[in-house]
C-alpha cells in the first residue's frame, strides 16, 4: 500500500450512486425553497394589487390622500375625513385609463402566480421537469405583467384627481408634491422576484430532465450487461 493513499477505493459505480443521491437530495431542497418563495411572491402580488398605497400625499400636498391601482382616497380640504372611491369591478370609477391598464396587468400577474401554485398538483401526475418549466413560463409572464403595470401606472398621474391631491405641477411621470409609497416599491421588487424564480424553475427543470436521461442510460446499460 502506498503511504498517503486511502486503504480502500470506492468503486466508480458506487461513487456515481452517492453523487446522484446527494444531487437528488439537494435538488429537492432547492425545489422546496422555490415553492415556498413562489407562495410568498403570490402573497406580495395580491397585496400590491389590493392595497391603495402606491402613491400618497406629502408635506406640501394641497390635499391629503393616497392612490392605489384602482382605489383612492382624497381629503376635502376642510376636514381630515377622506372620500374614497374606485373599484376594479366598476371601471368607470377608476380615474385614469393608465390606472385601468396597470390594474389589468397587475391583476393578470396575480392570477398567473396563483395559477402557478395550483400547478404544484401536477407534480403528482406529470414529469417533474415539465412542471418546473410550465411554472417557469408562468412566472416569467407574471414578471412581464408586473413590468408593464409598473411602467404604465405613472402615465395616469396627470388625471384631475391626482392633480387635486398633488398639485398642478403634477404630470405624467412627475408626481409633484406627492411621493411614491411602499406598495409601488414592493411591486418593483416583485419583478426581480419573478425573474429569479422563473430562472430557478428553468434550471431545476433542465436538471430533472438530465437526471432522467442519466437514469434511462443506466437502465439500458444494465440490461445490456444482463
Amino acid at each position: 500500500m502506498i503511504p498517503g493513499m486511502p486503504a480502500t477505493m470506492i468503486p466508480a459505480s458506487e461513487a456515481a450512486k452517492i453523487y446522484q443521491t446527494n444531487y437528488v437530495r439537494n435538488s429537492r431542497a432547492i425545489g422546496v425553497l422555490w415553492a415556498i418563495s413562489t407562495m410568498i411572491f403570490a402573497i406580495v402580488n395580491v397585496v400590491c394589487f389590493i392595497t391603495p398605497y402606491w402613491i400618497g400625499d406629502g408635506a406640501d400636498s394641497p390635499q391629503s390622500g393616497y392612490f392605489g391601482l384602482f382605489h383612492y382616497c382624497i381629503g376635502n380640504g376642510i376636514t381630515r375625513e377622506l372620500t374614497c372611491q374606485g373599484s376594479f369591478t366598476e371601471l368607470h370609477t377608476i380615474p385614469s385609463g393608465a390606472f385601468k391598464a396597470a390594474s389589468f396587468f397587475i391583476g393578470m400577474s396575480m392570477m398567473l402566480v396563483v395559477s402557478c401554485i395550483g400547478c404544484f398538483l401536477l407534480f403528482f401526475f406529470c414529469r417533474t421537469g415539465t412542471v418546473y418549466k410550465i411554472c417557469g413560463w408562468m412566472q416569467l409572464a407574471a414578471g412581464t405583467c408586473l413590468i408593464l403595470g409598473c411602467m404604465i401606472y405613472p402615465d395616469g398621474w396627470d388625471s384631475d384627481e391626482v392633480k387635486r391631491m398633488c398639485g398642478e405641477q403634477t404630470d405624467k411621470y412627475t408626481l409633484g408634491a406627492c411621493s411614491v409609497r411602499w406598495a409601488y416599491i414592493l411591486a418593483i421588487m416583485g419583478i426581480m422576484d419573478a425573474l429569479i424564480l422563473a430562472f430557478l424553475a428553468f434550471v431545476l427543470g433542465n436538471r430533472q430532465d438530465s437526471l432522467m436521461s442519466e437514469d434511462l442510460l443506466g437502465e439500458k446499460s444494465g440490461n445490456k450487461a444482463i
